[in-house]
C-alpha cells in the first residue's frame, strides 16, 4: 500500500512522524568522504580520530542532516513535493559508527504563503535519535507544500 502525501491544507498542527532507521557505518561514512571531498581525519583516519575528545571516528555533522532529511521523506507521513525553503540546524552529540538513528518530528506551524499563492509553508522541528535514545542532531525545517487542486 503507497504512503499519502499530505497537501498543504491536511497538514495540521501538532501532526507527528517518525522515519525508519539508519546506521551511520564505516562505508557509509567513507562514501560520504569521498561525495562531499570532506577527508578531514576524524572522520576517516582512525588512529588520529583515537587522540580526540570523541576517541573514535565520527560521521559528518553534515551527513547527519542529510540522512534526517532522508528519513523524513521515508516517514509514514511526508508531504506533498515541494521546496525546501531552509533548515537552521544544530550538532548536539557525535555520531560515531555503528549508531543507528532515526527521526521523529512535529509540525510546528503553517500559513498559506504570501508570495505564491496555491501553496503554504511548514515548519517542522526534527531530531535526529541514536539507538540509546539521545538526541545527536536538532533543528528546523522550513519547507513550502502545495495545496490540493481545486477541482
Amino acid at each position: 500500500m503507497a504512503k499519502k502525501e499530505l497537501y498543504f491544507d491536511e497538514i495540521k498542527v501538532g501532526d507527528k512522524g517518525i522515519s525508519p532507521s539508519y546506521t551511520f557505518t564505516e562505508e557509509r561514512i567513507n562514501a560520504y568522504a569521498e561525495l562531499t571531498g570532506d577527508f578531514t581525519p576524524v572522520h576517516v583516519d582512525e588512529e588520529y580520530a583515537r587522540k580526540t575528545p570523541f576517541g573514535t571516528r565520527v560521521a559528518h555533522g553534515l551527513f547527519g542532516l542529510s540522512v534526517a532529511d532522508g528519513l523524513k521523506t521515508q516517514s509514514e507521513y511526508c508531504f506533498q513535493p515541494g521546496m525546501s525553503l531552509g533548515w537552521e540546524w544544530s550538532f548536539v552529540l557525535p555520531i560515531k559508527i555503528g549508531d543507528t538513528c532515526h527521526i521523529e518530528f512535529q509540525v510546528a506551524s503553517v500559513r498559506e504563503s504570501k508570495s505564491r499563492p496555491g501553496w503554504g509553508i511548514v515548519i517542522v522541528p526534527v531530531e535526529l535519535i541514536n539507538q540509546r535514545g539521545e538526541v545527536v542532531q536538532k533543528g528546523e525545517h522550513r519547507v513550502m507544500v502545495p495545496c490540493k487542486p481545486k477541482d
